[in-house]
């Protein structure tokens, strides 16, 4: 039996590219985005934070957009040296390298991780952090620009007498779903697709877009187990774990039936 569809709810961008992944690995997989991206509404605080770059021994970046846009303030040929760049998964190591920052300079969980995570991440990185070490933490925000996501790793640098700081280079939205949309959410509620979620985020926004959908009949695959308990949470009848690497991914899409 042929696999299902999948529909990718990353942010634009991101779901663009990882069909574009999984088309090219033989499936057929459709984008439907349930967080929008959009710049942090005051830039300020990231110019700041790249004028006092020197001070700080790491930045923790939460994602590729916090890459993405973390860099799109720093000076004009300003180089991203001195401090450590830490990065929670692949994607985000890879943004980092493409920033310019060096290979060597990245500290991230191992390609071969069972996870990636913030616990994954401090596994490597707690070494680092002493009493008076002051780290940067660059994330995401709500729709105001206030800071908004996990704080693990933030009480992980507390309780290591480090000292952290949070800037917000973007902020995350919930999304618009014309009909197109509905009608790819409503396949997908019937089953007759299976969704992927990276962020239990996306889930909460899914269900805010469509009260009143019954997701028994929704199959769902996520990349974390947390993220695995919203679904099942939110009621999808059918949810499955995998590493968010692209070769377990389209196994665990094909294993589908």
């Amino acid at each position: 039996m042929a696999a299902k569809s999948v529909i990718v709810t990353r942010p634009a961008r991101e779901a663009a590219q990882w069909a574009h992944e999984f088309r090219a690995a033989g499936l057929d997989a459709e984008v439907l985005p349930l967080i929008v991206i959009e710049p942090a509404v005051d830039a300020e605080p990231l110019r700041a934070a790249w004028r006092r770059l020197p001070d700080y021994a790491a930045l923790m970046f939460v994602s590729a957009a916090a890459v993405e846009h973390f860099f799109l303030h720093s000076d004009k040929g300003q180089r991203a040296v001195g401090p450590r760049f830490w990065a929670t998964g692949p994607g985000t190591a890879r943004a980092l390298l493409r920033a310019g920052v060096p290979a060597d300079a990245i500290d991230a969980p191992p390609s071969d991780a069972v996870r990636f995570d913030s616990e994954a991440l401090w596994e490597r990185v707690r070494g680092q952090v002493a009493e008076g070490v002051r780290v940067l933490i660059v994330r995401g925000g709500d729709a105001a620009g206030h800071p908004r996501g996990r704080d693990w790793l933030a009480s992980e640098i507390d309780a290591a007498q480090g000292l952290r700081e949070t800037v917000v280079a973007y902020r995350r939205l919930p999304p618009t779903l014309d009909d197109k949309a509905r009608a790819l959410a409503l396949d997908g509620a019937a089953g007759r697709a299976i969704w992927l979620f990276s962020s239990s985020e996306a889930i909460a926004n899914l269900r805010h877009a469509m009260p009143g959908t019954d997701w028994h009949a929704a199959s769902a695959l996520t990349t974390h187990a947390r993220i695995g308990e919203a679904a099942r949470a939110a009621g999808f009848g059918s949810v499955r774990v995998c590493t968010p690497l692209r070769e377990a991914l389209v196994a665990s899409i094909e294993s589908f039936t």
